[in-house]
């Protein structure tokens, strides 16, 4: 069975393919390692831990690769008021956010890069854009402007500037100005912040760099999914998607997808301005299961307010599912076959095939365990072996821990 998700550029339901003879390209933009990770990357990670757990399940192979910003404006300031050399922040915070990743039971990548390994081949990226006679120095920065690309080429800059847009250094350029779209390629910068020698100077890559860098090396352009955050859609989905169009006459990406935030106070869980839930901290209040379960509850589309009391009702309802499967699993004189779980275990295989709607396959999970809880139910021991390879099925594809 495909995987079809809405496309974020197009708009499109596209399958997940992968080219003969090779496993599915998944790249997935990683953290800036400067502080700890919080529950909005976690519900992001979350999706694509189905995603790619479910075309595992469906016997496909997968090449998961997922980058690491590990020198960026904001670790290097924060670095500094810790007293600590920035690349020590960064592996510190690099540990911390996959050691938080394994305990919410997301499936880590096969290939993790780091950004401070990528410079010299970002390098080479600037060069072969500044080739194009689009790159210009303005004071210590080297800035590309875009050509005009026809409508669905690239991710739109007028509506993006106004709800996706994410500051750094060199952009976004205010629309006013007729700048939309540019991004920079180079920017001069001295140690003791991170600095490598190059044609323009010593300095930093744009960050926009990396990820393309990266995933031409490890992956090959177009990657067969891709995505993040929805933050993440402009400039830096942008910016690697023109980068893409220019050098290699193809998208970033064959389908992109891009999970909607989790919310606090109305606003945007976010690092840089503090408002956010340590994903740590949640995992030890409710667990990785039970936050499983509460993340992925609402529709991927839809924004999920942060709601701490509601979090624990979830914990609640998904002890009970959990507890209710494996009490049905071994009822000493049980009579039931395994013909329910099988069909829950089905509908819960189209559900996530059709635009990962785990918010429908966990209802469904919940019907299923009101009614095997009810007394007297049970699944005879001669059917337990099936019951208990469908459940089985159904943890392997969404993570959650059943049995």
């Amino acid at each position: 069975m495909e995987l079809v998700l809405r496309d974020t550029l197009s708009g499109a339901r596209r399958a997940v393919r992968h080219r003969p003879g090779r496993p599915v390209a998944l790249y997935v933009c990683g953290p800036t390692v400067y502080d700890v990770a919080h529950v909005g990357h976690a519900r992001t990670y979350l999706y694509f831990d189905v995603a790619r757990r479910f075309l595992e399940a469906e016997g496909v192979r997968v090449r998961h690769v997922m980058n690491v910003t590990d020198f960026e404006d904001k670790l290097d300031a924060r670095a500094e008021r810790l007293g600590i050399p920035w690349r020590r922040l960064a592996r510190r915070e690099e540990r911390g956010f996959f050691r938080d990743l394994a305990a919410l039971r997301v499936r880590l990548p096969h290939l993790t890069t780091r950004a401070t390994d990528y410079v010299p081949r970002m390098i080479e990226v600037a060069r072969r854009l500044e080739r194009t006679g689009r790159v210009r120095r303005e004071g210590e920065e080297w800035i590309y402007r875009p050509p005009p690309r026809g409508a669905g080429e690239n991710f739109p800059t007028d509506r993006q500037l106004a709800t996706h847009a994410v500051a750094e250094p060199g952009h976004p350029f205010p629309e006013s100005r007729g700048r939309a779209g540019e991004f920079m390629v180079w920017r001069l910068q001295r140690p003791p912040r991170p600095s490598w020698p190059s044609p323009w100077g010593r300095g930093i890559p744009g960050w926009h760099l990396e990820c393309f860098a990266m995933a031409r090396r490890t992956l090959g352009i177009p990657v067969d999914l891709h995505g993040g955050g929805p933050d993440l859609i402009y400039p830096h989905h942008y910016a690697e998607n023109e980068i893409a169009l220019e050098l290699e006459g193809t998208p970033f990406s064959r389908v992109f997808f891009h999970p909607a935030f989790v919310l606090t106070a109305g606003a945007k869980m976010s690092k840089s301005t503090g408002n956010l839930v340590p994903l740590r901290a949640a995992l030890r209040d409710v667990g990785p299961g039970a936050l499983r379960w509460y993340l992925l509850s609402t529709p991927h589309a839809r924004r999920l307010a942060w709601d701490a009391a509601a979090a624990h009702r979830a914990a609640t309802e998904f002890g009970e599912v959990r507890s209710r499967a494996r009490g049905w699993l071994a009822a000493p004189n049980g009579r039931e076959s395994a013909a329910a779980v099988k069909r829950l275990a089905e509908g819960v295989r189209r559900d996530l095939a059709r635009g990962l709607a785990t918010d429908r396959a966990f209802a469904k999970i919940s019907a299923w365990a009101r009614r095997a809880g009810r007394a007297g139910s049970g699944v005879a021991p001669r059917a337990r072996a099936a019951a208990r390879a469908a459940l089985r099925s159904i943890e392997d594809r969404t993570g959650l821990p059943l049995v």
